[in-house]
Parts: structure tokens; C-alpha cells; sequence
């Protein structure tokens, strides 16, 4: 049986999404005027992204913090306004029913690590972007809002497109999945994962050895 790896392909299409949030705190440039129009949901899911952003560029740019606490600051940041669970419960897709208790268990336990540890060094790196919140727009489900917004790098070489998907449910607000020049990291992760599991004969089992030393490797080549 071939044995199943997980694609740097993830972590290279996807190195930005790590520091997003710390670049919507910078001040923002012709940020347009809220509009009449814009519903509480919208301000709500525009007012939860800038949060983030503050507590992300407060707690995890400093240049001397120890990685050991970088990692501990973004792991809670990660959990407190990302969706973890529904996220990687929707990127295993089907299999996630066919998994054992344990496996699920496994699963997400590894799916937020290689989350934390492929990003987290590159929050040290911050070098002045600016982000530019273009408009919020409602999603057909009432709970789901869509920030748009646009990356300039220092200079002004170029711009970047994303969007933020917010899930409000009740007082529980949570980002649901982020996308970067038309692609979702959500949808890119749900691809990846399953072409291991289909190389691995449909086995969740397979794509959990992988992911382990995936983390592991990972672990190893930033300490």
C-alpha cells in the first residue's frame, strides 16, 4: 500500500492564512463608510475580525516572544474565533461518520495541531501589510456573513483578495472557512485529505498516520 503523505501543497497555497488576522489591524486605507443598509449580523462579523486582529498583533508579533508561547497564544486564538471542530469534521467529509470515536478524537486533535504549528512562526514575520475591508455581504442562511477584503503588501506591489466566511449562532460567532484568490482553504484541505484517504483504501486510519507525522515532522524542523 502506498503510504500516504500530507501535501506541502496545503501549506504553500495557504502560508497567508496564518497572518490575515494580524494584518486587519493595521490601520485601514479608504475603508468605506458602513452603510445603512449593513445588518447587525454584517457589523457584527466586520467588528469580530478586527478583534482578532487586535489580540493577534498584541500577543503574537512581538519579535522575542518564545516560540513555546507563540504557539500557546495562537493555539487559544485558533480555537476562540475558528470553528475547529465543524471545520475539520466538514473537510473529512463522508468518512467522518465511518470513524471510530477514537479516530474522531484523534483526528481533530491532529488537524488543529498541523493547523497551529504550519503557521505559527509566520506571525514573527510581519512586515507591515495593509488590508482594506472592500464590503460585507449576508449569505442566504441569515447566519452566515462574508468579509471581503483585499491585501496590499509594502509598496503597493500587489493586492490579494480574500474572504472571510463568520457563522453566527445565537451569541456564538465563529470563522467557518477563509478563502485566498478564489480558493478555500476548507475545500483545499477536503481535497487533500481525501485523495490520502483513497490512496490509503478508504481508510481514516491511514490519513491519521499521515497527518501524525506530518505534525511531527513539522515540530521537529522548527525547534
Amino acid at each position: 500500500m502506498m503510504k500516504a503523505r500530507i501535501s506541502t501543497r496545503i501549506l504553500r497555497r495557504f502560508s497567508v492564512l496564518a497572518l490575515l488576522a494580524v494584518f486587519l489591524a493595521v490601520p485601514f486605507f479608504s475603508m468605506p463608510a458602513q452603510s445603512a443598509a449593513q445588518t447587525h449580523n454584517e457589523q457584527v462579523a466586520e467588528d469580530f475580525i478586527l478583534t482578532l486582529a487586535d489580540k493577534a498583533i498584541a500577543s503574537l508579533t512581538a519579535p522575542n516572544t518564545p516560540r513555546n508561547e507563540r504557539v500557546k497564544r495562537f493555539r487559544a486564538l485558533f480555537n476562540e474565533y475558528f470553528a475547529v471542530r465543524g471545520i475539520g469534521k466538514w473537510v473529512l467529509g463522508r468518512h467522518w461518520k465511518k470513524a471510530s470515536e477514537a479516530q474522531k478524537k484523534e483526528y481533530l486533535h491532529l488537524f488543529e495541531d498541523l493547523m497551529v504549528v504550519s503557521y505559527v512562526e509566520r506571525f514573527s514575520r510581519y512586515a507591515g501589510e495593509t488590508l482594506k475591508v472592500v464590503k460585507t455581504l449576508p449569505h442566504k442562511n441569515k447566519n452566515i456573513t462574508t468579509v471581503y477584503a483585499e491585501l496590499t503588501q509594502p509598496g503597493g506591489a500587489s493586492k490579494i483578495r480574500m474572504e472571510w466566511r463568520v457563522t453566527t449562532k445565537g451569541e456564538k460567532i465563529k470563522i467557518t472557512d477563509v478563502t485566498v484568490e478564489g480558493i478555500s482553504m476548507g475545500s483545499t484541505l477536503k481535497s487533500d485529505f481525501g485523495s490520502i484517504i483513497r490512496r490509503e483504501g478508504n481508510s481514516v486510519e491511514g490519513l491519521i498516520v499521515a497527518l501524525r507525522e506530518k505534525t511531527t515532522s513539522l515540530k521537529v524542523s522548527t525547534n
